[in-house]
């Protein structure tokens, strides 16, 4: 299951977002997305877990739960939608 975790703390990192689902079950990967040119967060990322009863646990207990002050929005991620062409 791959799961979509917003309004993350700027001070947040990987490894945490790791730590905060593998209370839930185990975890494939955990990812926040970064600014490619400043490398900040975004404030967004992806958690992966192979077993979508687990993952469904960790969306249940974690989404409106605060992770270093910040409520975290936690739901199934949505597929990725192509990007549109931009070429004239």
């Amino acid at each position: 299951m791959n799961i979509y975790v917003g309004n993350i703390s700027w001070g947040v990192k990987d490894e945490d977002l790791r730590d905060a689902f593998m209370a839930y079950g185990e975890v494939e990967s955990a990812k926040i997305i970064t600014d490619r040119e400043s490398g900040r967060s975004k404030g967004f990322g992806f958690v992966e877990m192979p077993n979508d009863d687990e993952g469904q646990a960790a969306i249940d207990a974690l989404n409106d739960q605060e992770l270093d002050g910040r409520p975290l929005k936690v739901n199934v991620a949505r597929p990725r939608r192509p990007r549109a062409e931009s070429w004239s």
